[in-house]
C-alpha cells in the first residue's frame, strides 16, 4: 500500500478526480443539483471559492461539498481556501512528510494535505505520530508535519511534541480548534486558551512559536515566521491553532513574492585566534575533545581537528558516532552506560583543558562528577551562550557562541601549520567478544554483540528506548558515523523508540530503521500496524523479561523491594502478525543471528521477540545512585 492510499480516510478520496465531484463528510442525503459547466452544483445560493490548480473551491457549508476546477491565479495572486494555501506554504517550506490523525474538526486541513504531494501518515495514537515526526526530521534533516483534531488530539500529541523540543528536531505542529463562535458555549472538544493549559497557546517551554489564527489574513504573517524559524540552526517546534471554520476560509495569496534571506550565525575571528593559541600549547598537558549529538553535521571537521591536535575524544550518548568509536584516539562514552576507560584516561593523563562541542554536559552526559573539570578549564562552543558554564556553574568556561562546523572549520585554518601530535595512552579498546551459551534465556550482552554484528555492521540507522535498552546500547554498540544512533537521554519518553522508529524508516527508505526496546515500552504503543500499511521498512528487536526490568534492578540495587514491576508473559509475534507484520521468537542465543538476518531481509516491518535472562543487570547503577545515595543539598558552606 502506498502512502497515498488510506481506507479509512474520513473522506473518501477514491472519488476524486479533475473537474467536478462529490462527496460526504457526515453522511445524510445529497441536496438537489444542477449542472454549472458540465459539473453537478447544490441548487441555492452557495458560493464558490477559487481555487488551483486542484480541486479546491468550496460549496456549501451542509454536509455536502462540491470541488470544481476554477481558473488559474492572474498577475501572482490566488484566492484560494485557508488549508490549500497553507499546505502549499508547508512544501515550500520543505515540508514532505505530515503525520497525525484526522477527526472532525480538522478534516479541511487533512483533506488539503490529502490532495497535496505531501506524503500522509495516518498513524494510530498522536503521540506516536509526533514521535514519528520528530525522528523523521533528524534522520532526514527537513521539517515536518503533525496534525490532530481537537482537545484530546491535542493533549495526545503533547509528549511527542515536548521530546522534539528537547531533541532539537524541526516539527510543525497543526492543531484544530473550536470555532470562535461557539467556544465557551459547551461545544464538543471545546478547544481554546480558555479551556486547555495555557503553554499549549503561548511560546515558551514547549513551543518556539504558537499562533492561533484569528483571520485569514495572518497567513502571510506565519508563512514568514515559520520560514526564518526552520531557517535558525539547531531545532524549532511551532504550534498553529487554526479554528475549523477558519480552515475553509478563503485567502488572498500573493505568488513570487521575495521574503528576504536570513544570514548564518559565523564566529568571531579573533575569538578564534587566541583559542587557537590556547591549543598550540601543550606544555602543561593535552587537550580533550567531548562531542554531541549537536556537533554531528561538523563531524568530518571534527576528525581532522583531533588528529591534528592529538587529541583524545569522548562523546556524550547521543553524540555517539560524530567522532569514529574505532578510531584510535576515541576514549569513549561518559554519563549514563559510559565507558569507565574515560574517567581512566582523564585521570591517568589528566587534560588542562576540554573544547566542549554540541553537547550541554547535563546529568546524562556527565553526572556532574568534578572529576571531567580540567585544570584549565572548558572551551564551550555552542550556539545558545547559556550552554557553557550550565553543568559545571564553578569551574572556569569560556564560552563560544557560534555554528560548531564554522567555528572548527576556522579553528582548522589558525592551525593549518601545526604538527600533529600525538595522544598520549590508548583508546578505549570496546567490549569482549562472548560465544553463545545454549539452553538457556538470551543475555543481554550477547544480543548486543548479535545487533552489532548483523545490524549495526549492516549500515542500520537504530534507535533504542527508554529503559535498559538504552543502557545497554550505549554502553555495547559502536558507531563510526554520526546520526545512525539515536537515544532521548533528556526527556527519555517510553515509547518514543518504538514510534519513532517509523518515522526514521520514512526518511530514508533504502536504509533499515530499528528501534530496540523493553516489552515494557512495545505494549504502551509501537504502531506497527501504521508501518503495515505503508510497507515501512521498520525493525523492533524486544527485549521481553516480562517486566520493567530498568524499574526492578534499579529498586534493589537502591535497596528497595519492587512491588507489581512484573507483567505477564507477551507473544510479540502473534501481535505482530495479527496486524499484518511477521515476526520470529528467540528463546536460545544460538539463533539470534538467525533471526537478526531474517528480520534485515525482511521487505516490511519485521519483530524480533527475544527472551533476553531478566537477572543480567544493565550497567546504569550510576544512575541509581545519583537518585537514591546521593546526600541532600545542605546549602552553601558556611564561612
Amino acid at each position: 500500500m502506498t502512502l497515498k492510499e488510506d481506507d479509512d480516510m474520513a473522506v473518501d478520496n477514491s472519488a476524486r478526480k479533475r473537474g467536478a465531484w462529490l462527496r460526504t463528510i457526515d453522511g445524510g442525503e445529497a441536496p438537489p443539483t444542477r449542472e454549472v459547466g458540465g459539473a453537478p452544483e447544490p441548487s441555492g445560493d452557495d458560493e464558490f471559492v477559487e481555487d488551483c490548480p486542484q480541486l479546491r473551491g468550496r460549496a456549501g457549508t451542509g454536509p455536502w461539498e462540491l470541488w470544481e476546477e476554477l481558473p488559474g491565479p492572474v498577475a501572482g495572486v490566488e484566492v484560494t481556501s485557508f488549508s490549500d494555501a497553507f499546505v502549499e506554504i508547508l512544501g515550500e517550506l520543505g515540508i514532505e512528510h505530515a503525520y497525525g490523525i484526522s477527526g472532525g474538526a480538522i478534516v479541511p486541513f487533512y483533506d488539503a494535505l490529502s490532495r497535496s504531494q505531501l506524503s500522509v501518515i495516518h498513524c494510530r495514537h498522536e503521540a506516536g505520530a509526533a514521535f514519528a515526526a520528530l525522528e523523521d526530521s533528524l534522520a532526514s534533516g527537513r521539517p515536518t508535519v503533525v496534525f490532530t483534531t481537537t482537545g484530546p488530539g491535542i493533549t495526545n500529541a503533547l509528549t511527542g511534541l515536548v521530546a522534539a523540543r528537547w531533541e532539537g528536531a524541526k516539527v510543525l505542529f497543526i492543531s484544530a480548534a473550536t470555532p470562535l463562535a461557539q467556544t465557551g458555549r459547551g461545544a464538543f472538544q471545546d478547544t481554546s486558551f480558555h479551556t486547555l493549559p495555557v503553554g499549549l497557546f503561548t511560546a515558551g517551554s514547549v513551543f518556539d512559536y504558537v499562533e492561533t489564527v484569528a483571520a485569514p489574513e495572518q497567513l502571510a504573517r506565519v508563512a514568514r515566521r515559520l520560514e526564518t524559524g526552520l531557517a535558525k540552526v539547531g531545532g524549532f517546534v511551532a504550534h498553529v491553532s487554526v479554528p475549523t471554520d477558519l480552515q475553509r476560509a478563503e485567502v488572498t495569496r500573493d505568488r513570487g513574492v521575495r521574503r528576504g534571506s536570513l544570514m548564518r550565525m559565523g564566529c568571531d575571528p579573533e575569538a578564534v585566534a587566541s583559542i587557537a593559541q590556547e591549543l598550540r600549547d601543550t606544555s602543561a598537558g593535552p587537550t580533550a575533545i567531548w562531542v554531541g549529538f549537536g556537533a554531528r553535521s561538523a563531524a568530518p571537521q571534527i576528525r581532522a581537528l583531533a588528529e591534528r591536535l592529538g587529541a583524545a575524544v569522548m562523546s556524550s550518548p547521543r553524540g555517539k558516532g560524530v567522532f569514529p568509536e574505532s578510531h584510535p584516539q576515541f576514549i569513549g562514552v561518559t554519563g549514563f552506560a559510559g565507558h569507565s576507560h574515560v574517567k581512566s584516561w582523564i585521570e591517568r593523563h589528566r587534560p588542562q583543558r576540554v573544547l566542549v562541542l554540541g553537547t550541554r554536559l547535563g546529568e546524562f552526559t556527565t553526572f556532574w562528577d568534578p572529576r571531567m573539570v580540567p585544570d584549565q578549564g572548558f572551551i564551550h562552543v555552542d550556539i545558545d551562550p547559556d550552554a557553557g558554564g550550565e553543568a559545571y556553574p564553578l569551574a572556569y568556561t569560556r564560552t563560544v557562541q557560534a555554528e560548531i562546523g564554522a567555528f572548527v572549520g576556522a579553528l582548522l585554518e589558525q592551525l593549518d601549520d601545526h604538527v600533529p601530535a600525538t595522544m598520549p595512552g590508548r583508546g578505549y579498546l570496546g567490549p569482549q567478544r562472548l560465544d553463545p551459551v545454549e539452553d538457556r534465556r538470551v543475555r543481554p550482552t550477547f544480543l548486543m554483540q548479535c545487533v552489532q554484528d548483523g545490524v549495526v555492521d549492516a549500515g542500520a540507522r537504530v534507535m533504542t528506548e527508554a529503559g535498559n535498552a538504552f543502557a545497554w546500547g550505549n554502553h555495547l554498540l559502536r558507531f563510526d558515523e554520526p546520526n545512525r544512533y539515536r537515544v532521548s537521554t533528556g526527556f527519555g519518553s517510553m515509547g518514543h523508540a518504538v514510534t519513532g522508529v517509523i518515522g526514521a524508516a520514512l526518511a530514508e527508505p533504502g536504509r533499515k530503521a530499528v528501534a530496540i526496546a523493553g516489552d515494557g515500552a512495545m505494549l504502551m504503543n509501537s504502531e506497527i500496524s501504521t508501518a503495515v500499511q505503508y510497507g515501512l521498512p521498520a525493525v523492533w528487536i524486544v527485549l521481553n523479561d516480562s517486566q520493567y526490568g530498568m524499574i526492578d534492578h534499579g529498586m534493589r540495587h537502591g535497596g528497595y523491594a519492587p512491588e507489581s514491576v512484573s507483567m505477564p508473559s507477551t507473544d510479540f509475534v502473534a501481535i505482530a502478525r495479527a496486524m499484518g507484520a511477521d515476526g520470529v521468537a528467540v528463546r536460545d542465543e544460538s539463533e539470534l543471528a538467525a533471526a537478526l538476518e531474517q528480520a534485515m531481509r525482511a521487505e516490511g516491518p519485521f519483530v524480533v521477540d527475544v527472551h533476553i535472562d531478566p537477572n543480567q543487570r544493565a550497567p546504569f547503577l550510576e544512575r541509581a545512585d545519583g537518585l537514591f545515595k546521593a546526600k541532600p543539598w545542605q546549602g552553601p558552606p558556611r564561612a
